[in-house]
């Protein structure tokens, strides 16, 4: 039995979203080294800010100034960071009930060791030296030592500053280990051979391509293997019009599920071969196999008469 693959893998795309009134103002007020909560209807204030009421579900535009020293709530000590974690040496995530508030806010705190961590202890914001209207514009927060200040009292505040800020974009990252298990790994296995494998369920005999080792219709094991293709046919498909980072394809082109012979479920791919504009439901293809043959790079027209609607429309 060859051996289960497993290999390391990024999930990375930046998160582009526009900002609300409430949300504006409380980034652009981190630039301006402000923090701004929102008041609720039965009089709390909530930081960070949301945009309705968590207890009648109505808009809240009031918007208060709270302070920048805190008592921390509950803890958590990091001891290895993490690629754009707020600090690269080890530091305690921390709730902070900024004084005026009465919800908790998550940030980094520095702090030489666990044990000069405790909840209750007062803390105080460490402003980013450079700022531009988001939460790292907070760096940190560090201990502070101060007497009197829990009671400070939230004041109303405007919202309005110069050059608000009205959108952001956010990294999103997710780096992990994947195994494909049993099944996906005779898939792999094959396909450096330009062989499609998949499984047929005993059961109800339909053969599932790429194999998942159990069949999501009946819910049992899958072993059989049973060699699909080469040649499918388009059951569905879109066309392409937005350039992908990293991705050397040419605008516009046709990504489509394939359903290739002998095989029950439609899997993707890109067509290529034809103008993009000729592609159509029923269309026949065959895999064009990228350079060293690892897996098809993409499919293209056989020649053939397309296949009858009748024949795919259980695949769509």
């Amino acid at each position: 039995m060859p051996e289960v693959l497993k290999a390391p893998l990024v999930l990375e795309f930046p998160f582009t979203r526009s900002l609300g009134p409430v949300q504006s103002a409380f980034l652009t007020g981190l630039r301006e080294r402000v923090v701004l909560g929102v008041k609720t209807g039965d009089g709390r204030t909530l930081v960070p800010p949301v945009e309705y009421d968590p207890v009648t579900a109505e808009e809240i535009r009031d918007l208060v100034e709270v302070g920048a020293t805190g008592t921390v709530t509950t803890w958590a000590w990091n001891h290895e960071p993490r690629r754009g974690q707020p600090l690269d040496t080890p530091f305690a995530w921390v709730l902070v009930r900024l004084d005026g508030a009465d919800t908790a806010l998550l940030h980094a705190l520095d702090a030489p060791g666990p044990d000069a961590v405790r909840t209750g202890m007062r803390v105080r914001v460490r402003w980013a030296e450079e700022r531009t209207g988001a939460i790292t514009d907070i760096a940190c927060f560090e201990p502070y030592e101060s007497e009197g200040q829990e009671g400070h009292q939230p004041s109303a505040h405007s919202g309005e500053f110069q050059d608000m800020v009205t959108g952001i974009v956010a990294p999103a990252r997710l780096d992990y280990v994947y195994s494909p298990g049993r099944a996906q790994t005779d898939y792999i296995h094959a396909l450096s051979e330009q062989r499609t494998v998949g499984e047929r369920c005993p059961s109800c005999r339909k053969v599932y391509v790429p194999p998942r080792g159990a069949c999501p219709t009946c819910g049992v094991a899958t072993a059989e293997h049973v060699e699909v293709g080469p040649r499918g046919t388009v059951t569905t498909y879109c066309i392409v019009n937005i350039k992908a980072k990293n991705l050397d394809i040419e605008v516009p082109y046709v990504y489509a599920h394939i359903a290739l012979d002998g095989a029950d479920l439609a899997l993707h791919g890109r067509i290529g071969g034809m103008p993009y504009d000729q592609v159509r439901m029923g269309l026949r293809v065959e895999a064009v196999w990228s350079e060293g043959g690892r897996y098809p790079d993409h499919y293209r027209p056989t020649g053939e008469p397309d296949a009858d609607y009748d024949v795919y429309k259980e695949l769509l």
